[in-house]
């Protein structure tokens, strides 16, 4: 049995906790990383709960704490989603990500049943996303408007996003409308002011009278 002991140097610490992963989780790990100090385990989609479930309870592990749950998009991907579990273990003081990856129509097991924390961090992934969450018990939008369209932070939303909220003065309500870009973009030289700009910039002018009535 591989045991974590918290008086190991932090690197010997993290290779233990890979070995310990990769013992304890068997073929539902596909890949063990490390990266700036922290693992990340890929492991199989349909197994997440099982994965968990042992990270949370073996003696050897005792991730117990859930801090978040988060997603990613990588649109030229087939599987264009990350869902990412960040866990903590105190016994160990280590941190651990899970990642798990699926598409717009392919939902992943809830991590309620596991870890009960679970349940607003999914419904923000998947008022985000869009990254269904099978079993949920309340998966609903959490950050936007219920009768929001689309999901924020996919790559593909526009960053303008579709629709607008006012309050309207003549129907005494808040309204959507189409988004509708009341300034034109600038066009920007990137000049350094003290470097490169060949105009004069408005207030220059009074740095230069102040100068002559210096000299």
């Amino acid at each position: 049995m591989i045991a974590l002991t918290s008086w190991l140097p932090t690197e010997e610490r993290i290779g233990t906790l890979v070995q310990a992963c990769t013992e304890k989780l068997g073929d539902a790990l596909i890949e063990a990383t490390v990266a700036y100090g922290e693992v990340t385990l890929l492991v199989k989609r349909e197994a997440i709960l099982d994965v968990l479930t042992t990270l949370r309870d073996d003696p050897a592990l005792m991730f117990k704490s859930l801090m978040d749950v988060c997603g990613a998009d990588y649109p030229d991907r087939p599987e264009r989603f990350d869902v990412l579990y960040h866990l903590l273990s105190y016994k160990h003081n280590l941190r651990l990500r899970v990642r798990v990856m699926t598409d717009e129509a392919t939902p992943v097991a809830s991590a309620t049943s596991v870890f009960p924390s679970a349940n607003w961090f999914e419904r923000e992934v998947w008022d985000m996303f869009g990254v269904l969450f099978e079993g949920h018990p309340d998966l609903r939008r959490i950050l936007t408007d219920y009768g929001f369209q689309g999901f924020p932070l996919r790559k593909d939303f526009p960053l303008t996003g579709y629709v607008e909220v006012r309050f309207s003065e003549e129907q005494k309500r808040v309204i959507y409308e189409p988004v509708d870009l009341r300034q034109d973009f600038r066009n920007f030289d990137f000049l350094s002011p003290w470097e490169g700009a060949q105009y004069i910039l408005p207030g220059d002018e009074k740095a230069a009278e102040a100068g002559q009535k210096q000299g």
